[in-house]
């Protein structure tokens, strides 16, 4: 029965495409009106580009394998990421919006050095790339999983970067927002409809509970351990604030009151998922004891039938999709607004920045291929990369709320320690035994302290505030 579940995604693509090809006109103009969508985003379409950046492989599939082992505190991991939007929209996006900027590298040139943009920029790169290679691996694993017998798991990440490459060639970040609605829609269906069947079959709440093993902890909101929970709400927290792809969606809001409304509804849009996930995972323990917990969430949906395993795959691959497309947007606007347009061709027209913008999209596409192909442990580097973070978001928050106490260098050197910090990390086994030890076993923990010291050290030793703005 493979052709109704195919027939399902199949559709799903052109509905994506006829929606991109409709509103490509929405783009039109440079840099501006293609990559951040003319600064033109409603909150309606803000919240659900935010909510299907968020709500990708690691979110359903990641959350659920945990879940098969350690029950519904795994729901965690989204709930972090809720948090972490909710605080940007009480806190910063209506700030972000009123700067009139295009990235995060940008702002630190116009207060710091051009130093600071440099380092800016290669961090946020090589950090978004790697991201955006975890999505290609995730696509094609979703669809080597539910239809073993259509896709390999090559196939599977080909037909994942044409769908989300293509949307994003023909209608940039504008064509990302209007299709993340139908794929914040399908992934809410698909997950939702799976944990809802999947405990139905075990035979409700109540029989879940009590046929998972006795080892499992099931509803315990606790069993990971809460440092760790802390540690996730840390790296989110800090993430989201700023991450490109993320940040991006404040610059292209329609005006400050649209960027607040569009994460604070992005964030209640991004809460539930992971539990609902987790609950799946939780219910394979039951319906199939034994298997890899990877296995937890494709195993479940393929006992369903062919209807519903083709709307929870399509569901799935829409959480991928959705990432993807924000990501690579996200990526292409540091290389054309922070290296093109700064340094090689400062006076692009329209015309040309849309061409290089393009080109841009393409040439990332093709190298974040290559990487997912040939790299493996692309999640551990991405949960690892992204408490690099910490230096950003400590650069940005204090330059918007205490500029008083930010000099010159602050950009360049909090950057830079936070980057060797990390490389300490992964290098020195000692530095993570040294946190393991005292139960904050994550690295969020280690780059903060570092960033903090690196930034209040700089704040005494260099005298040169900040330029201001009027």
């Amino acid at each position: 029965m493979n052709w109704i579940p195919l027939t399902i995604v199949i559709l799903y693509i052109v509905l994506l495409f006829v929606i991109t090809w409709l509103t490509r006109r929405l783009s039109r103009g440079g840099m501006i009106g293609y990559l951040l969508a003319g600064r033109g985003l409603p909150f309606w379409v803000a919240a659900p580009l935010l909510t299907g950046l968020a709500v990708g492989g690691a979110s359903t599939i990641g959350v659920a394998e945990r879940a098969y082992s350690s029950g519904i505190a795994a729901g965690w991991y989204n709930a972090a990421w809720a948090a972490g939007a909710v605080l940007v929209g009480l806190i910063a996006a209506r700030r972000y919006r009123a700067l009139e900027i295009t990235t995060i590298p940008e702002f630190f040139e116009r207060h710091y050095s051009v130093s600071g943009r440099i380092v800016g920029v290669i961090g946020q790169l090589l950090l978004q790339i790697v991201i955006t290679s975890l999505q290609y691996v995730a696509g094609g694993a979703i669809l080597s999983s539910l239809l073993p017998d259509v896709f390999t798991f090559q196939s599977g990440m080909l037909v994942t970067a044409v769908v989300f490459v293509g949307i994003t060639l023909i209608g940039g970040f504008w064509a990302a927002g209007i299709t993340n609605i139908i794929n914040v829609a399908l992934i809410y269906v698909g997950v939702f409809l799976a944990a809802i069947l999947a405990v139905d079959k075990v035979g409700g709440i109540d029989e879940l509970v009590a046929k998972l093993p006795s080892s499992h902890p099931g509803f315990d909101l606790g069993a990971i351990g809460w440092s760790l929970v802390l540690a996730w709400f840390l790296v989110m927290c800090t993430m989201t604030f700023s991450v490109q792809s993320v940040a991006q969606i404040s610059f292209a809001a329609k005006n400050s009151l649209s960027a607040k409304k569009g994460f604070l509804l992005g964030g209640l849009l991004i809460l539930p998922i992971g539990f609902v996930s987790a609950i799946i995972g939780m219910s394979a323990a039951v319906l199939h004891p034994g298997i890899f917990p990877t296995e937890a969430l494709p195993r479940t949906v393929l006992s369903l039938s062919p209807f519903v395993a083709g709307l929870v795959l399509a569901g799935l691959w829409a959480a991928d999709v959705s990432t993807a497309s924000a990501l690579l947007v996200g990526s292409a606007t540091l290389v054309v607004n922070d290296f093109i347009k700064r340094f090689l061709a400062p006076d692009l027209g329209e015309r040309r920045e849309r061409i290089f913008s393009r080109l841009s999209v393409l040439v990332l596409s093709v190298f974040t291929y290559l990487l997912a192909a040939s790299v493996s442990g692309i999640v551990r580097t991405m949960l690892i990369g992204l408490t690099l973070t910490t230096a950003y978001t400590l650069v940005t928050l204090m330059t918007l709320f205490w500029p008083g106490i930010c000099r010159r260098s602050h950009a360049t050197w909090t950057l830079l320690v936070a980057m060797i910090a990390l490389a300490l990390w992964l290098i020195l086994p000692q530095i993570p035994s040294f946190f393991q030890s005292i139960n904050l076993p994550h690295p969020i923990y280690f780059c903060w302290i570092v960033s903090l010291v690196t930034f209040f050290l700089v704040a005494v030793l260099d005298k040169r505030k900040i330029k201001l703005e009027e």
